[in-house]
């Protein structure tokens, strides 16, 4: 007998993902290049011989949420945790989207705003940014106006361009918008400001962050939101029960004994970032400015897809940016180590000479 048919739009969506091929340097998919502190380590270790496995983890996670509302001084019911900022993004589609209703993105931007929109029948309206990929918010006002979006994403610093919305962009968003504006934070300690400073439980405002990034826990995938109390309780209702195991609680909770260890890889990234961007101004490429992790550049001479592929060959994989929304020819380069960052450079280099 033939199996079922999956629903039929499934057929027109393709999974995100990231190619992964063995190299010497791996500046795709904006990961630490630091592991985690070793202190950190031991003392996860040293809990998870405490953990009784043969019992569900704390459905509310309470630990973790109190001690993420204690760093970012609010309250406990303001905070949200899910596995990987992925399912908050998923879980804010769940509660606020689905038939009906639309969530409004601002292209070139992360594409999973809109994957994990359709893929929750969350219609998506988009509107363009600005030739230099900065966020216009006329254009904002009027894409709002017109589909009244039950969900407006930012992307700040956005993925993949690497800007960071100003305040007076997201207020202004904030009161265009009809529904829920949900701020994107998954590089937000790298940049200049924060937009959980905008939160309260008058304002249809959330900030999601995640662990992957700063606090060089990729593989734990542990993601969280903070927002008005009314809409995390929302977001539980949808939240699949325990959910979150009880090691990402561990890990979570453990991480933030560790924030100056944070701040200084945080630190070294910027300042790699920041001589890794002088470096790529020097050569006959397009670059743009970023307050990420990562840069975002195009061949003024050559084509993006024919450098990515000559900078595999020398064991250096970037991530190759050219078929998104207004990114033709782009490639983008996460920031590593001080040798992996000299190691691009000097392959890049040698790509773009021999051309």
């Amino acid at each position: 007998m033939p199996l079922p048919e999956p629903r039929a739009d499934l057929a027109l969506r393709e999974g995100y993902h990231s190619p992964q091929v063995e190299v010497a340097v791996r500046l795709n998919t904006n990961e630490s290049p630091l592991p985690p502190p070793p202190d950190w380590l031991d003392a996860l270790a040293d809990e998870l011989r405490q953990i009784p496995f043969n019992r569900y983890p704390d459905r509310s996670a309470s630990g973790l949420r109190e001690a993420l509302a204690d760093f970012h001084g609010v309250r406990i019911g303001q905070v949200f945790c899910a596995n990987g900022s992925n399912e908050v993004l998923q879980s804010l589609c769940l509660a606020y989207g689905g038939q009906g209703r639309s969530a409004a993105v601002f292209e070139p931007t992360y594409a999973l705003h809109s994957h994990i929109a359709h893929l929750t029948s969350t219609r998506v309206v988009e509107g363009q940014r600005r030739p230099d990929f900065s966020l216009d918010v006329d254009v904002v006002r009027d894409v709002i106006a017109e589909s009244s979006p039950a969900l407006t994403f930012l992307c700040s610093p956005n993925n993949p361009t690497g800007m960071a919305e100003d305040r007076s962009s997201v207020e202004a968003v904030v009161s265009y918008a009809p529904g829920l504006v949900v701020v994107d934070e998954a590089y937000g300690q790298f940049s200049d400001w924060s937009a959980l400073s905008m939160i309260g439980d008058d304002k249809p405002l959330v900030v999601t962050r995640t662990f992957s990034k700063t606090w060089s826990m990729a593989a734990a995938r542990l993601g969280y939101l903070i927002g008005p109390e009314e809409v995390v309780s929302n977001l539980e209702r949808v939240a699949l029960p325990y959910h979150l195991d009880a090691f990402k609680q561990a890990a979570g909770r453990l991480a933030l004994k560790f924030v100056g260890e944070m701040e200084e890889r945080v630190g070294l990234i910027v300042r790699e970032r920041q001589r890794l961007t002088a470096a790529l101004n020097k050569l006959p490429l397009t670059v743009w400015p970023s307050q990420a992790n990562f840069v975002l550049f195009r061949p003024d001479r050559i084509g993006g897809d024919v450098v990515w592929r000559e900078l595999l060959q020398r064991s250096v994989l970037v991530r190759d940016t050219s078929s998104w929304p207004g990114l033709s020819g782009c490639l983008r380069v996460t920031v590593g180590t001080p040798p992996e960052n000299d190691a691009f450079l000097s392959a890049l280099k040698e790509v773009l000479g021999d051309q």
